[in-house]
């Protein structure tokens, strides 16, 4: 502040050498700029010193503003850094195998893993916790082998939402060996939401290093 108002005083000074120092002798006497005006002969500078306090007003107003913007700016960017959630799983067999049939209903699990950003998905379980309240698109795909033409297929798959089916897959064979299906899902999740694949009772999935049978998610945008 004293390095603008000594440039201000220079300035002025170029026009009214005498008076300004009649001003500055003034200035410093007064207890604020405000007193300076009581003497006639100190307007001038007067008028520099608010005009000099009416620019640094604005100036710290702005910087304000700014500081504001990007602190905003920045918690966003952190947000979205936070948010980044996709997975990408598969059955992995070395060999053709198929997975069941089985008499009762259980949780797929993948354990061949091509993308874990964020680390949603539990490789042991099978299952995506939903890190981020928000938009999800989710994608499984089925595949199985009756082994010979016209022998009985069943592929079936079902997706689960905190142990709630929103989406079925199914396919019987009849006519040929083998029977695939894709369904792709977008769900609005709450943070701690789980989701998984359920195969039925009665139904296989059948796999070898091609990974027909797939399970993907990825967030489309948080809303928390």
């Amino acid at each position: 502040m004293r390095a603008i108002v000594f440039l201000c005083l220079l300035h002025a000074a170029s026009a009214q050498w005498p008076s300004l120092w009649s001003s500055l002798d003034s200035l410093n006497e007064a207890d604020n700029p405000e007193n300076a005006c009581e003497e006639p002969h100190s307007c001038s500078c007067c008028l520099i010193l608010q005009q000099v306090n009416s620019l640094s007003t604005h100036f710290n107003s702005t910087l304000n503003e700014l500081d504001k913007e990007y602190s905003q700016t920045l918690q966003q960017f952190s947000k979205f850094e936070a948010s980044r959630t996709a997975f990408s799983v598969a059955l992995d067999f070395s060999t053709f195998k198929c997975h069941g049939p089985k008499p009762a209903d259980i949780n797929v699990i993948y354990n061949h893993v091509f993308l874990n950003l964020g680390s949603g998905y539990n490789v042991n379980t099978g299952i995506f916790t939903a890190l981020h309240s928000g938009v999800y698109t989710f994608a499984f795909t089925i595949h199985s082998d009756a082994g010979a033409a016209d022998s009985p297929l069943a592929a079936c798959a079902e997706l689960y939402v905190n142990n709630t089916v929103v989406a079925r897959l199914s396919e019987e064979n009849k006519e040929d060996q083998e029977d695939g299906a894709t369904n792709v899902v977008v769900l609005q999740l709450k943070a701690a939401d789980k989701v998984a694949v359920n195969m039925p009772k009665g139904c296989s999935l059948c796999d070898d290093n091609n990974h027909y049978n797939t399970f993907s998610g990825f967030l489309l945008f948080a809303t928390d």
